[in-house]
């Protein structure tokens, strides 16, 4: 720093060593100084890669997305010959569910470097998402031989040391807001290509961020393989994720007192079609109207309603994979005519409410809902998030903590509606619901505080289960 410091105040008008600054001083930690300096840079030469490239990676870590998009847009759009440049956004937009522009950004990476195993990686995502064939090739040969990554570390003191373990074709828990890289140090392990022949590296937990059962059986299967070799705490253990199918899901909610979840069964796409198929629907106790969706998909991708049977063909044909769910229709309309979805994590024991959405339309988002339109909504979602037990009632109280020990996971988050009678309408439970921090405007300051103490409970018991490995092997 001091070298920096000193070619500044030789050189003030030297980029590189501006340039260094900023980095020197991200390395320490010291996050709105590096910013400067690198906005410093970007005022002397707007098309700056590295500059571009570290305040989005800031921005991304501070959980500030849309800074993040705005810098690696820059970025890519000025250096379309440096692979990760393209990747970095790319990643975004795969994150984002905009597949289609992820997968061009990340052939633009590949013309500059066709060995580029994150492009590779991030395209085998993105052709998944799409239904395209070619997404396993891309997918193994980028992460072939790489299962190891090393994150970086920047605290003072020793670190605790996780072993992240994730898939590779996606579904994971986002992780980004709960391993702050001042405390742990990371090393994520792609489960589906573990090996028992190469040594884990040191770790004092095991973070098995691999949620999405149905999409992550191979990795799960990897995950499993890994946790016969250490003995070090494990957040969600493999098997527990494994449980968490829709289909399973729903036949297990099913008999706990004051939940209703939907009749779901998987289905191959052949009985799906020809004339006799309402009939077979029928006979399996399906009646319409009925949801169809492609297991592996989540934001509402590849997911539609059928009003009655004569849409049934249209709706297979347009839908990806071998297999489709057949899903009951659960009717979360209230009086106002708006349907409403709750999200509560369930953390170390712990009921966290995380948000209401109410939307005009049966497939509710919040990104896509009438939140920001209606301050009468938000409104109800602040009486929420405020008070969950006098919102939800005593019957759908009782069935979120049936919900959570039938679930007995660690970390995870139900999605679900409310009855006319206090009844939760179980729509799905899983590990890999988001918590994400709101937009900056302050019509969603009611919501800062709550989503706060859901990411501070993830951060504690990562902590606590970790602390007491970390003191054994120190001691």
């Amino acid at each position: 720093m001091r070298a920096a410091e000193a070619g500044l105040a030789e050189s003030p008008d030297n980029l590189d060593t501006l340039f260094e600054r900023g980095a020197l001083l991200a390395a320490l930690g010291r996050d709105d100084e590096a910013k400067q300096a690198y906005l410093e840079v970007l005022r002397r030469d707007a098309a700056h890669f590295g500059a571009l490239t570290n305040l989005g990676g800031l921005a991304l870590a501070s959980g500030h997305r849309s800074a993040a998009l705005s810098a690696y847009t820059q970025a890519a759009d000025h250096h379309p010959d440096r692979a990760p440049a393209s990747v970095n956004l790319a990643n975004l937009l795969l994150e984002d569910g905009a597949f289609d522009e992820a997968r061009w950004r990340y052939r633009v990476a590949l013309v500059a470097d066709s060995e580029c195993a994150e492009a590779h990686q991030g395209l085998g995502l993105a052709l998944f998402a799409l239904g395209e064939d070619a997404a396993d090739f891309h997918w193994r040969k980028g992460f072939a031989g790489r299962e190891l990554v090393v994150k970086p570390y920047r605290g003072e003191g020793p670190p605790v040391r996780v072993l992240l373990l994730v898939s590779a074709r996606g579904g994971n828990i986002p992780t980004a807001l709960l391993l702050d890289d001042r405390t742990f140090a990371v090393t994520a392990l792609y489960a589906e290509f573990h090996a028992s022949s190469r040594p884990l590296p040191a770790h004092d937990l095991v973070f098995n961020a691999i949620g999405d059962a149905e999409l992550c059986g191979e990795a799960l299967a990897g995950a499993a393989a890994v946790l016969a070799r250490t003995g070090a705490p494990v957040i969600n253990p493999p098997q527990a994720v494994l449980a968490t199918t829709r289909e399973a899901n729903a036949r297990r909610m099913a008999g706990l007192p004051g939940v209703v979840a939907p009749r779901t069964e998987r289905l191959a796409r052949e009985l799906l079609t020809g004339e006799d198929a309402p009939a077979r629907l029928a006979a399996l106790g399906c009646e319409f109207p009925l949801l169809l969706r492609s297991p592996g998909f989540h934001t509402g991708q590849h997911f539609v309603r059928i009003e009655d049977a004569g849409g049934l063909a249209d709706a297979v044909d347009g839908l990806p994979g071998q297999t489709l769910l057949a899903i009951q229709t659960l009717d979360a309309t209230a009086p106002d005519g708006l349907a409403r979805k709750y999200r509560v994590m369930m953390i170390d024991g712990e009921l966290y409410p995380l948000h209401m959405a109410a939307s005009a339309d049966w497939k509710v988002h919040y990104f896509t809902s009438a939140m920001a339109d209606r301050p009468e909504l938000r409104a109800e979602e602040a009486a929420f998030l405020a008070d969950m037990p006098k919102a939800l009632g005593p019957r759908a109280m009782a069935a979120l903590h049936a919900i959570r020990d039938r679930l007995a996971l660690d970390y995870a988050g139900v999605d679900f509606g409310l009855s006319a009678n206090g009844a939760l309408l179980f729509f799905e439970a899983n590990a890999t619901m988001t918590i994400t921090p709101p937009l900056a405007d302050p019509i969603w300051v009611y919501r800062r505080a709550p989503i706060a103490r859901a990411l501070d409970a993830a951060k504690a018991m990562l902590l606590n289960r970790a602390l007491p490995a970390a003191t054994a092997l120190s001691a």
